[in-house]
């Protein structure tokens, strides 16, 4: 498609993503300049935009943009309902207007949010433009193959199973007695405990009502939309208690069968050899993802860092990109967020050192759990080291302690993050993972804090192009303990997005009792403990 001057010369774009997992993103000069999710800084898991995101995103631009881009979305739990902007489903090309923002007139654009997805995958990937690829979508609603042609022409080519999201997650909804929401809902964090009770299983052959159970589940009409948890109240499986000892064969042969769907659907379609895009909230599902790239069916596997929604406004401006300039692929980093606010000078109970990795290295490998604020935060839901809590991951202790201080479920794994180049000393296979995607088997046993019950782990890899400054601090933690592994962990208060303020990382240490932390270049130890090492 051939651009004029005029088009041509849309070098601002700056988009937006209503619903949850709100998100502004903006793209300048083919560079992702800043994508900013109205959950992180502390404001709850899933929130949808709101006027202090959109002031600070709008205060980071230079000048007004060239071209306002809006994502589609629908009203209520069905993606059908009465269309926001472009919609929910639809692979059409976008709509264009003229608008006038603070006086200035703008090109105003809008997409579907099935697009979004697909082109979040497509822009962020590591192969040119032009490169044919397959592209999977599978998230709360949406369950299907596309192709994407060297014209970046996006073709669907089978839906495979709706609400492959939805239905994962009832699972969780329906074993938990806590769980009091009506038809068609679900929370949005249940599919990631899952993903951890999974890994419990011992690979029972399933009751009869338990493969009764499953399959009602995966037979539900509307794509999931209208499970209720109380049509199945005379399942021995209803309010059983997410500790029933029958429940990790439930949820794994669940996962199974799901993912088995979308492997014999890929097979029958699969014609050439080209790279696959996964997209959709179930891109983070780290078992699926291990099993895509083992199973050879594709030439290569791409998965974003934010293949969920929080991706859905930077897929967004990458269509509208694409509309006004023919360009699809853009510069991005991951950390692509806000940088953190110091908004407060006064730090009682913590004593301040200037930051040294060496000192910091000492205190981990002592057993001190640091809190670690630095740079931009991440974009995506994982921490990948500028929002995180950092430990040594030499005791399985550890691992208590820090779900006791995130206050999360005892059956949840700790990440580690480890040197690119000693993967292969640690996990199977040994390729980088920089964005905490995918499962490996732990081949080591000097790291049990973050070996999960299956011995799986999920590592981040860090290289020191990635990030500088974290990847010195474990070569300093390597020098002193032989490990170049720490534990990760996300940065924030249960229920709430990644911390971003001096303020907040301070209530948190203190109400969490965090050994201390790391803000920028200053290092912040408690004043009653005695193992500071200064």
């Amino acid at each position: 498609m051939k651009k004029t001057s005029e088009s041509t010369n849309q070098r601002s774009i700056i988009a937006l993503k209503t619903g949850h997992d709100g998100a502004i993103a903006h793209i300048l000069d083919g560079v992702l300049d800043f994508s900013y999710e109205s959950e992180k800084d502390n404001n709850l898991r899933y929130s949808e935009i709101d006027g202090e995101t959109f002031l600070k995103a709008f205060g980071q631009c230079k000048e007004v943009p060239n071209v306002f881009a809006l994502g589609g979305w629908s009203e209520g739990n069905d993606p059908q309902g009465r269309k926001i902007e472009d919609g929910y489903c639809g692979l059409g090309r976008g709509s264009c207007s003229e608008t006038v923002f603070a006086g200035r007139g703008l090109k105003r654009f809008s997409s579907g949010h099935e697009r979004s997805h697909l082109l979040c995958a497509y822009g962020l990937s590591p192969f040119p433009q032009g490169t044919p690829c397959y592209a999977l979508v599978w998230e709360g609603h949406i369950g299907a193959f596309y192709f994407i042609n060297e014209r970046v022409e996006i073709t669907k080519i089978k839906d495979v199973l709706s609400g492959p999201g939805i239905r994962y997650a009832f699972l969780y909804a329906l074993g938990d007695p806590d769980f009091k929401m009506g038809r068609g809902a679900i929370r949005l964090g249940d599919a990631g405990k899952l993903m951890a009770i999974s890994a419990f299983s011992k690979g029972k052959r399933l009751t009869k009502d338990g493969r009764l159970l499953i399959d009602r589940i995966l037979s539900a009409s509307l794509g999931g939309k209208d499970l209720c948890k109380d049509d199945f109240s005379c399942s021995p499986y209803y309010n059983c208690g997410i500790d029933h000892p029958d429940f990790p064969d439930l949820v794994k042969y669940l996962s199974d069968q799901i993912y088995i769907k979308f492997e014999d659907a890929a097979r029958d379609v699969v014609v050439d050899k080209h790279p696959l895009l996964i997209s959709g909230g179930c891109g983070l599902n780290c078992e699926w993802n291990s099993r895509w790239i083992s199973s050879q069916i594709f030439s290569d596997v791409f998965i974003p860092p934010c293949s969920n929604d929080s991706g859905s406004a930077i897929g967004t401006a990458i269509d509208a990109m694409m509309e006004f300039t023919g360009l699809a692929k853009v510069n991005w980093n991951i950390y692509s967020g806000e940088n953190p606010v110091e908004d407060i000078n006064e730090l009682p109970g913590f004593k301040e050192y200037p930051y040294d990795p060496a000192h910091v290295a000492e205190l981990l490998n002592s057993g001190l759990v640091i809190g670690w604020m630095w740079g931009r935060y991440e974009i995506g839901p994982r921490s990948l080291g500028a929002r995180s809590i950092l430990a040594s991951p030499v005791s399985v202790d550890m691992l208590k302690r820090l779900n006791f201080i995130k206050k999360r479920e005892h059956f949840r794994p700790i990440a580690p993050v480890c040197l690119e180049e000693d993967m292969g000393d640690y996990f199977y296979p040994d390729n980088p993972s920089p964005y905490m995607l995918e499962f490996r088997r732990v081949i080591s046993d000097s790291i049990p804090a973050v070996t999960h019950v299956d011995g799986s782990a999920r590592p981040q890899s860090i290289s020191r192009e990635q990030n500088p400054v974290l990847y010195a601090l474990i070569k300093k933690f390597k020098e002193i303990s032989g490990i170049s592994v720490l534990c990760n962990t996300s940065l924030n208060f249960n229920g709430r997005g990644f911390l971003n303020r001096l303020s907040d990382l301070l209530e948190f240490s203190l109400k969490h009792k965090l050994d201390g932390f790391v803000f920028q270049n200053k290092l912040l130890i408690g004043h009653n403990d005695s193992r500071d090492l200064s």
